[in-house]
């Protein structure tokens, strides 16, 4: 689908019905249970690292039990043929509300998870420094990988069912590059994938080639909550302890991405 950058006023009508899932069907009674414990607790998380033959299939046991999802995160697996995989689970409890997303709300959330420029400046904890550091310097849509000329954020006046937008953002840790995000909405979730358009570096070290890398965000309506599926996976270069670094590395900024969505949360519920 082609990129589209100014305020959208025909796009696919959103139904007026909207739906929820429980959390126990999404991701069965034991992991319900972990996420439920851990609320209000540092650790907020479930993760799982792959870094041998991973797979969605037959080693996770976190991948939601949502039939559209599974197979759009299969054949993004399917297609990658990634040597290292990051999962993560997060629940976010609705703060006002414990009723199921309206379509004003899915809508707000729809538009704040377009806010890229936003991105600039979240923090992530270092393991190799043992410290916060910034994330994304800077963030911000552009109109093409090629012209690389900056746009305002999109804002949406109706869900539309799918929409890729590119954006370029300065990572501190693998520096300028160029990036292509897709979106698809579900009457009870929100996927978006980040592909990368240039090749990875860590300094000079060569780490993910081109469009090596897809990072995928699915946000699950629960009706009280929100359930938060967040999957890096990635062909790594074939350097002696690379795929741990990057392991390491993302699940750490998956919780950036989670601390940042909170906030957008927050502003809707």
């Amino acid at each position: 689908m082609r990129p589209c950058f100014f305020v959208v006023l025909l796009v696919f009508a959103a139904s007026p019905c909207v739906f929820s899932q429980s959390l126990e069907g999404l991701i069965g009674e034991e992991n319900a249970r972990r996420l439920r414990s851990l609320e209000n607790s540092e650790e907020n998380s479930i993760s799982l690292v792959q870094t041998r033959n991973p797979s969605l299939e037959g080693n996770s046991v976190l991948l939601p039990n949502h039939a559209e999802f599974r197979k759009y995160a299969a054949d993004s697996m399917t297609a990658l043929s990634p040597s290292v995989v990051v999962e993560t689970l997060y629940l976010y409890k609705k703060p006002t509300t414990s009723g199921v997303w309206t379509e004003n709300q899915r809508l707000g959330l729809f538009n704040r998870l377009l806010a890229i420029s936003s991105l600039s400046g979240i923090e992530y904890f270092s393991a190799s420094r043992g410290a916060m550091r910034t994330f994304y310097e800077s963030s911000v849509v552009i109109d093409g990988p090629n012209t690389k000329n900056p746009l305002p954020d999109p804002v949406f006046s109706q869900l539309p069912e799918s929409f890729s937008i590119f954006a370029r953002q300065k990572d501190l840790t693998f520096g300028d590059n160029i990036y292509q995000y897709d979106f698809i909405t579900k009457q009870d979730a929100f996927f978006f994938a980040q592909e990368n358009m240039t090749a990875l570096t860590a300094g000079i070290i060569p780490a993910v080639g081109r469009n090596r890398l897809r990072a995928i965000f699915a946000v699950f309506d629960c009706g009280d909550s929100l359930l938060i599926y967040a999957v890096s996976m990635a062909r790594v270069a074939s350097v002696p302890g690379m795929s741990e670094r990057i392991g390491t590395s993302f699940g750490n900024r998956a919780q950036a991405v989670y601390k940042w969505f909170t906030v957008k949360a927050d502003d809707v519920f």
